[in-house]
């Protein structure tokens, strides 16, 4: 089988570790490297291809592995790490980004898909696998959280397990973002995010997909999937803190009623604390095999109503700003009858982002579609609202075949 290259153009300053350039903006011959092609394993590797290029291409099918990746398998983190240190702003447009945080998205899909298939086949995890899924992903909500949100939003769910690590660990460094956590810390939000659940690939698929109730064994069964994470990423030498206290703690509960440990208000660590509501959030908001999923909008609804029972009220406020009223990504029915996507946030008025127009008042797909700023719009004499958001496949609107098509 001859060996695929799948190329990805990218800036340089936006380069890291574990990354494999298989091509530069200028021809080898011109550079001290004595071959065609360099992985970036350390500092040092980033700082010579940054010193001599703007821009490269990465080949997203190659593995590169790192001798250390301090992120995860370090132990002393700071006390002062979820303190508002950080204030981030999006700098690139949402058109501009979009790109590349599909490419991020179908990196860690690659990376997920690996990962799931070394532990199935009785592999250890990799760190590095690890690493290379969450870092572009984290390099991506930086620079836009909008774009991120966007292209997340709309991607198709093929599989459950997968799609729902993905989107975890995406809403997690979204969330640490918002919160004005350092990079690292994002970083660790996001693994946490994307391994929470690694210990279901112990369990009886059957179990997982069962559309009824479970019997008491059965939901014991499930529930080991907490110790079963916690020993596979232990056995793979990931000794962060902070990924291990999401494993451990994402589903205990703010008034007591969660699992393993019945943990209860601040005794809950503030990584599971922002990890149980981004499960919930993202499991309400993603087709399962035994019911479809609801309106983003509607999620967050149903989450605020369990405030100060199963989650701490601070919290869920942190989250629902962070989000939006209608989130970036959310399908939504219009006022006029039209259907649109919301693809960035008003951050004065939540209640009016920007959206693109996706079809007509009787839901037939435009031809072209129309961007409307519904700030800008409410100062007309007929301004257009949102009349309520829209799970996916309502009205047959396919926003993921209309707007990435």
């Amino acid at each position: 089988m001859a060996f695929e290259i799948e190329e990805q153009r990218i800036d340089v300053n936006d380069l890291r570790l574990g990354m494999y350039v298989c091509r530069l903006d200028r021809p080898w011959e011109d550079t001290s490297y004595p071959l065609q092609g360099v992985g970036l394993t350390s500092p040092e590797d980033l700082a010579g291809i940054r010193a001599i290029c703007q821009y490269v291409y990465i080949d997203l099918r190659r593995q590169v592995v790192i001798a250390s990746p301090a992120a995860l398998t370090r132990t002393n983190l700071s006390g002062t790490r979820f303190k508002n240190t950080v204030h981030y702003s999006d700098k690139i447009p949402v058109e501009e980004e979009a790109p590349r945080a599909h490419a991020a998205l179908d990196n860690a899909s690659q990376m997920v898909d690996r990962i799931y298939d070394d532990i199935a086949s009785g592999r250890e995890l990799s760190v590095e696998r690890v690493e290379q899924a969450v870092r572009p992903l984290v390099a991506s909500v930086l620079r836009s959280a909008d774009a991120f949100f966007l292209v997340e939003g709309l991607r198709r769910h093929d599989n459950y397990s997968y799609s729902h690590s993905i989107g975890c660990s995406a809403l997690a460094a979204v969330f640490g973002r918002h919160m004005g956590f350092a990079e690292e810390t994002i970083l660790s939000l996001a693994a946490g995010g994307l391994l929470m659940d690694v210990g279901k690939t112990r369990l009886p698929e059957s179990l997982l997909r069962y559309p009824g109730s479970l019997a008491p064994a059965e939901v014991d069964v499930v529930r080991s999937h907490v110790a079963a994470g916690l020993e596979i990423v232990s056995e793979s030498g990931i000794t962060n803190q902070d990924v291990l206290d999401i494993l451990r703690t994402h589903h205990e509960r703010h008034d007591g009623s969660g699992y393993p440990d019945g943990l209860a208000g601040n005794v809950i660590p503030i990584t599971g604390r922002m990890l149980g509501i981004i499960d919930t959030y993202d499991a309400m908001v993603s087709p399962r095999p035994y019911r479809p999923a609801i309106s983003r909008h509607h999620a967050l609804r149903q989450i605020y109503a369990a405030r100060n029972t199963l989650f701490q009220a601070e919290m869920i406020e942190r989250f629902q700003v962070c989000l939006g009223v209608y989130p970036t990504g959310s399908i939504v029915e219009l006022s006029s009858g039209e259907v649109a996507v919301v693809i960035a946030q008003n951050q004065v008025r939540r209640l009016r982002p920007k959206i693109v127009v996706l079809t007509l008042p009787n839901k037939q797909p435009l031809k072209e579609f129309r961007q409307i700023d519904l700030m800008a719009s409410s100062a007309k004499n007929e301004p257009i609202d949102i009349l309520r958001g829209l799970a996916v496949g309502d009205y047959g609107v396919d926003a993921a075949e209309l707007f990435l098509k």
